[in-house]
């Protein structure tokens, strides 16, 4: 039986390739974000709806909700992965900065489950896009950190309150993974790249993992469709580092 998938920022980097192996994967996938893509394969064309939100609105989670039921009649899943990072210093952090952060990274995330748990059924799963910098701070990432370390923490109370209903809650804590987004982030001033995001990639790669490398893109969607599939129906509450060996626990 056909299943169907939320996903948050579905339109690039991490999102597009969660769409695209869940798609591939027999799920129908309604993408929210705030652009479209046009490079939809076909044979997953008939699998794919997109809706141009703004995850920050809280009624643009209760949308995406809307329009699945209208298409499919129901939500299995409910991906909250739209986000986005930027190192910045202390001294520069001002309001602005700190609300969009917070309320793309964090609130956003909140929304997105109040809209899944409204209408998900026993068996379903809520899917949460982390970091490692949910589970360390660094330098000049503390407003980044600070909002991931909050996913974790949203991660674990809501499993608990969610768990009742056969809702299943986790999270992916992949490490840095090279996406526009995060090659973008890179070339600010204040990030650890200082300005040659190629040789701090490589260095973090050969200095920090365990494993030679970073992980690919397709490494995190594979464990995100893994946590929400029936083989994990043991699993929740977790957040899972996907870091090839970075920060082991």
């Amino acid at each position: 039986m056909f299943r169907t998938a939320i996903i948050t920022g579905g339109s690039k980097g991490i999102g597009w390739e969660l769409v695209q192996l869940f798609a591939h994967s027999g799920y129908h996938v309604l993408s929210g974000s705030r652009t479209i893509t046009e490079k939809i394969p076909p044979e997953i064309q008939e699998n794919v709806r997109q809706v141009v939100i703004d995850t920050k609105i809280r009624d643009d989670h209760k949308k995406l909700v809307n329009t699945a039921i209208s298409w499919t009649g129901k939500v299995d899943v409910y991906i909250n992965n739209a986000g986005y990072s930027e190192w910045r210093a202390l001294q520069d952090i001002d309001e602005s900065f700190l609300k969009n952060i917070f309320e793309t990274n964090l609130y956003g995330y909140f929304y997105g489950a109040q809209a899944a748990a409204s209408i998900i059924e026993s068996g379903g799963s809520i899917l949460n896009i982390s970091s490692i910098a949910g589970k360390r701070g660094s330098l000049n990432n503390s407003a980044y950190s600070a909002t991931k370390f909050g996913v974790t923490a949203l991660t674990q109370s809501l499993c608990k309150e969610l768990g009742p209903q056969g809702i299943r809650v986790n999270a992916v804590c992949p490490v840095l993974i090279e996406t526009p987004g995060l090659m973008s982030a890179l070339n600010s001033k204040s990030s650890p790249a200082q300005g040659n995001s190629d040789k701090f990639l490589q260095n973090f790669s050969m200095g920090q993992t365990a494993l030679g490398r970073l992980p690919t893109i397709k490494e995190v969607a594979d464990l995100a469709l893994f946590l929400c599939s029936e083989s994990a129906s043991g699993i929740t509450g977790q957040s899972i580092n996907i870091d090839c060996g970075v920060l082991p626990n």
